[in-house]
């Protein structure tokens, strides 16, 4: 016995179907007011400068924890809000395999907002180890090498500076110095 089809009034006050965009025009629209390439490259400038500071101005807390640790992260985190809210609803793909994973990045404003993820993370990993550092006497240019491999490589630059503070803590254990 064929179900009963539903009641066409009652679809109306459903809304839209579950897999339809939440904003239709939004990914659209926010590419016609600043292009996804635009984007990208504002938040490359953004990050960049922040690893700058990180390099140049290590012992501010002010560039060092407030810019660099949380306003620049903060402001690449709206962005990828925006680009969520923007691409994600209806797009392909999901967390479940590698294949719905390379799915999602067919999205071009997915791929961005994937990409200003790691911007963010890596810039906050990278201010935690300069405050970090400063806080446990760990000499600058020991925490440089690690700066650099955290921003091309995120995890390795972040066991790097784990590494780097294991050991230090051991030789300043070793002559007999508060770690």
């Amino acid at each position: 016995m064929p179900s009963p089809s539903p009641d066409p009034s009652l679809a109306a006050l459903a809304g839209p179907p579950l897999d339809a965009p939440a904003l239709p025009n939004a990914p659209v629209l926010l590419d016609a007011l600043v292009p996804l390439d635009t984007w990208f490259s504002l938040a490359g400038a953004l990050a960049m400068a922040g690893w700058v500071l990180l390099v140049v101005f290590p012992r501010s807390p002010l560039v060092t924890d407030r810019l660099v640790g949380l306003g620049i992260p903060a402001s690449i985190g709206v962005l990828y809000a925006g680009l969520i809210l923007a691409f994600w609803a209806g797009s392909p793909g999901g967390y479940g395999s590698l294949d719905e994973v390379a799915a999602l990045f067919t999205v071009r404003g997915l791929l961005l907002a994937g990409w200003v993820h790691y911007l963010a993370f890596d810039l906050f990993v990278g201010a935690w180890q300069v405050r970090t550092a400063r806080a446990e006497g760990i000499p600058h240019l020991l925490v440089v090498p690690c700066l650099a491999m955290t921003f091309l490589f995120g995890p390795v630059g972040l066991l790097m500076f784990l590494v780097l503070r294991f050991f230090r803590g051991l030789s300043r254990r070793t002559v007999g110095v508060p770690a």
